[in-house]
């Protein structure tokens, strides 16, 4: 399944840019970009797909992505055609944006953890979704240098936030865990450089933290909040789905390729977690990502596959919502 590069109206010179949307559809495919994005929808219903998470979102929904994880918003045609008003927008930023110096501080290590946890996609509700909202509507206007202070503000706002809700799972976008803790961090990292070996063993894992298995479970539910077993179990399945989605391996070869050894076996425990079989599931998001990319608004906006090598040659000449360079 072709998954689109979007080609972001960010320059060089930018710290952000910012793209307001009124009413103007949601017509594009499942696609990624390397930048950061902050997405706030208000107005309307529909379902979200970030990762290999999809859900249904009312009325309003505010999502952080990290670089290079699929997305796509829809919204439901009826409300669309109703004539109803909706917004959308959308923040953009560069994935090395706190590379710098500065921001290695100790002031700034909240907003690093936040961008390191954007990888699985965050979404923001109660206080927090109306706070970040309200200076997100601020920052569409240009305001000089007081817009960059009011984003920085809200990464703030953001990043202290425990009204939160990770998206995609640990097996479709795998990262460290960001936790003081050295020895749950080598666990983890073990688990995710390790989890497509399907002779993985909990004693394995255990000896590498000198635990006993008893000990080693007590230790990793607290941590995690899920049994070595099911955490492994859900590392495969995540890293099975986007195998479903970015590649058009044979089923069997998935199965094989995210730890699992028997087919029979990976066919069930996917359709208990994930509600439909494998190929199910492509064929779903096959469907969701019809896309005609000859005739989308904005010329050359998304890039499919067999064209990434002009991507960098080619960009949109104008954009079809408000955009402002900060």
């Amino acid at each position: 399944m072709d998954i689109y590069r979007e080609i972001t109206p960010l320059k060089e010179p930018d710290v952000l840019v910012v793209l307001d949307s009124v009413n103007n559809g949601f017509d594009y495919p499942i696609h990624s970009h390397p930048e950061f994005e902050l997405n706030l929808v208000v107005g309307i219903s529909g379902t979200r797909i970030v990762g290999d998470s999809t859900e249904r979102y009312t009325h309003a929904d505010l999502v952080l992505l990290g670089p290079y994880l699929y997305h796509k918003w829809d919204a439901e045609e009826a409300l669309q055609q109703s004539g109803q008003p909706y917004r959308v927008v959308t923040i953009q930023f560069a994935m090395d944006l706190f590379a710098g110096h500065l921001f290695q501080k100790e002031r700034f290590y909240k907003i690093r953890k936040l961008m390191r946890d954007a990888a699985r996609g965050i979404k923001f509700h109660g206080k927090t979704f109306d706070a970040a909202m309200e200076k997100m509507i601020g920052l569409t206007e240009d305001k000089g240098f007081a817009s960059i202070i009011e984003f920085m503000q809200l990464l703030d706002l953001l990043s202290q936030s425990t009204e939160t809700t990770f998206l995609a799972s640990e097996g479709f976008s795998p990262q460290a865990l960001t936790t003081d803790n050295n020895r749950i961090q080598l666990v983890y990292g073990y688990i995710l450089k390790n989890f497509t070996n399907s002779q993985i063993k909990i004693g394995d894992v255990a000896a590498l933290v000198n635990m006993t298995c008893s000990a080693f479970s007590h230790f990793f539910q607290k941590y995690t909040t899920k049994s070595f077993t099911q955490f492994l179990l859900d590392v495969r399945i995540g890293h099975a789905c986007k195998l479903l989605l970015s590649t058009d391996s044979a089923i069997n070869q998935i199965c094989y390729g995210a730890g699992f050894n028997n087919v029979a076996n990976f066919n069930r425990l996917f359709k208990k977690y994930r509600s439909c079989t494998p190929l199910e599931y492509r064929r779903r998001h096959k469907e969701k990502n019809d896309f005609d990319w000859t005739k989308q608004i904005t010329p050359w906006q998304f890039m499919p596959p067999r064209s990434r090598q002009h991507q960098d040659a080619v960009k949109p000449a104008q954009y079809a919502t408000k955009l402002m360079h900060l």
